[in-house]
């Protein structure tokens, strides 16, 4: 007596790269970030930001992700960095490997109020940042410096 296999168990779990977004907005001398409610980095602060949809755009992906965690609306303006995110288990096997792409964008209005996969959003005081005490994800001090630095050439 023969039984089926499931060949479809017996196939590698698909762990990436995926394509996200992240959304870098500033409002004066402060920069908009969130909580993340969900793993991976459940608990630390970063930036808005998401899975791009099959068929949607960069630009659009971030701003509706923006506004999704947020309720801020927001205008993409440019993409101007990327930074891979490796997520391992505790034995260090890959689980995802997401390509998070940070889009520039100007508050056009709204004050932030934590939705979908924020347990928090608030904007923070550039000058403050570095002594906040935040846990934050890989990379955001270094796509926040870099961000700044982008608006004020444009300007």
């Amino acid at each position: 007596m023969t039984s089926a296999i499931d060949t479809a168990a017996l196939k590698p779990q698909h762990v990436g790269p995926v394509a996200a977004t992240i959304g870098v907005v500033f409002k004066d001398e402060r920069v908009l970030l969130v909580r993340r409610r969900n793993e991976p980095d459940a608990g630390y602060w970063g930036f808005p930001g998401g899975k791009i949809d099959r068929g949607e755009t960069i630009m659009a992906a971030a701003t509706r992700e923006i506004f999704e965690e947020t309720s801020v609306t927001a205008d993409a303006v440019k993409t101007f960095t990327a930074v891979d995110v490796l997520d391992k288990d505790e034995g260090g096997v890959l689980r995802h490997h997401f390509v998070l792409i940070a889009v520039l964008c100007h508050w056009v209005v709204g004050e932030p109020v934590a939705g979908d996969d924020a347990l928090e959003a608030r904007w923070w005081d550039l000058d403050a940042l570095d002594d906040a005490g935040l846990v934050m994800s890989f990379g955001v001090m270094d796509v926040v410096r870099e961000g700044y630095a982008l608006l004020h050439a444009r300007q």
